[in-house]
């Protein structure tokens, strides 16, 4: 990348840090479960509900994280693709008047 399009902002960082953010909060989903899982195995009135809340943390968890990022990261493909249509479309040589292309009426 170099430091010209990195301040036009012209590429973007951010799916970089969303690969990050998904890990994290990988750790994050699973390390809760495990809290939950062990709080529920301690408990004197019988923790059934909490463990199987933790099971279901630890499954669930990065399922939905991963679909966060994965929603996150189309909007910057969506951006990326716009900004190479809009390269192509200034480098056209010929540009096409759409009003006339598209008028369907022959003289």
């Amino acid at each position: 990348m170099d430091f010209n399009s990195f301040i036009k902002f012209d590429k973007m960082l951010t799916p970089m840090i969303i690969k990050i953010v998904f890990w994290i909060g990988l750790a994050i989903s699973v390390l809760t479960g495990l809290s939950m899982i062990i709080a529920g195995l301690g408990s004197p009135w019988g923790g059934g509900f909490q463990v199987i809340m933790g099971l279901l943390t630890i499954v669930i968890g990065p399922l939905v994280v991963r679909i966060y990022c994965e929603l996150l990261i189309i909007f910057f493909k969506m951006h990326e693709s716009l900004q190479d249509i809009k390269a192509k479309l200034a480098n056209q040589s010929d540009p096409v008047d759409p009003v006339t292309v598209n008028s369907g009426e022959e003289e």
